[in-house]
């Protein structure tokens, strides 16, 4: 698979079969990350991979934090440990954080570097066979989160990716055209 095929196919998959995914694939992706282009080479991507009861105690927090939305403690919690199970279950989970530079200039450059670190991983796995989905949010800054994942302060948490083999691929959504946002200056 090209590049390009890989770019066109990447799809964010939510449901992935039981088949796990192996140390060699995590590592060989984490390999293709840190290939990401790195001005003044910082190289500041954190990667923490996260088995099962890691998986388990992040999906409580995240399930956690969406039960606090209903006001019915029954839903709430199971709510709470559907999320938690469900985070368990899955095949794979890395989290990917920075290493938060004193210099805002690099610290800016190296939140770049460190996003398409991510993207050179969701476009390996693709040409593996494997899906990804990029999680974001106000969670990963969650004090909550930071202790699940054993991180300090000098560490932001950018993206939670979810990986294994897709038990459906999503249909691609409607984009608009390079065209459509481009503008060329002579």
């Amino acid at each position: 698979m090209s590049v390009i095929e890989a770019i066109r196919s990447r799809r964010s998959v939510k449901k992935f079969t039981d088949r796990p995914v192996s140390k060699s694939d995590i590592e060989a992706l984490l390999d293709v990350a840190v290939m990401a282009p790195n001005h003044r080479m910082t190289q500041p991507w954190r990667f923490i991979v996260l088995g099962p009861v890691a998986r388990r105690k992040f999906g409580a927090v995240l399930g956690g934090r969406k039960a606090r939305k209903l006001e019915d403690p029954a839903a709430a919690a199971a709510l709470r440990d559907r999320v938690t199970e469900e985070h368990g279950a899955l095949p794979a989970l890395i989290a990917v954080g920075m290493h938060l530079n004193e210099n805002p200039e690099i610290r800016e450059e190296d939140y770049a570097a460190t996003w398409m670190a991510i993207q050179n991983m969701t476009l390996a796995a693709q040409e593996m066979g494997l899906g990804s989905h990029i999680k974001t949010g106000a969670v990963m800054d969650d004090p909550a989160t930071r202790d699940a994942l054993a991180v300090g302060d000098d560490t932001r948490i950018l993206a939670m990716i979810e990986l294994g083999e897709p038990a459906e691929m999503p249909a691609p959504k409607s984009r608009a055209t390079a065209t459509e946002k481009t503008r060329w200056l002579s």
